[in-house]
């Protein structure tokens, strides 16, 4: 059985080894040689897209931000064109969008975790489970998980 895997930024900054952002490097490609030696399909959120970016543009100076750019560039592009390991979502339309930004007040209002009693859940984060509910629902019998070295989204993991 196929196995997808919707990858979170904690874990895509890793695996570009984008400065300040990859002290979990070795760890998490050590656990991506698993996933690809098991046929895990990897999926790339619009989330973790965005935030990639976003983190990238403030790793330090023009020449390791261009580094970390043009490998950015590279990865997703190659998802796009389909010779990367892993694809990018579907990114949702006007509609889809709608819904999700009508659910974000009462994740932000909830506890992220019982660990983060201060915080609610981040409007990328709730993009990410509302993709990870999306492929559950096409995918029903494949197990479906988000890869993040975050506990909150690292527990959203279906099993048949």
């Amino acid at each position: 059985m196929n196995s997808i895997c919707l990858m979170d930024t904690s874990v895509w900054l890793n695996l570009l080894n984008v400065p300040g952002r990859n002290q979990d490097k070795a760890k998490v490609i050590d656990d991506y040689k698993v996933y690809v030696a098991s046929g895990c399909t990897f999926i790339l959120p619009m989330a973790t897209i965005l935030e990639t970016g976003n983190h990238i543009a403030q790793c330090g100076s023009g020449r390791v931000r261009r580094a970390a750019a043009e490998r950015f560039v590279d990865a997703v592009k190659g998802a796009i064109e389909g010779f990367a390991p892993w694809r990018p979502s579907d990114f949702p339309d006007s509609k889809e969008l709608g819904a999700w930004i009508d659910s974000f007040p009462q994740f932000a209002m909830q506890n992220k975790s019982s660990e983060k009693t201060s915080e609610g859940t981040s409007f990328g984060d709730l993009s990410i489970i509302k993709e990870y509910e999306k492929c559950c629902a096409k995918c029903s019998m494949s197990e479906v998980f988000i890869w993040s070295l975050d506990s909150d989204l690292s527990s959203y993991h279906h099993r048949p």
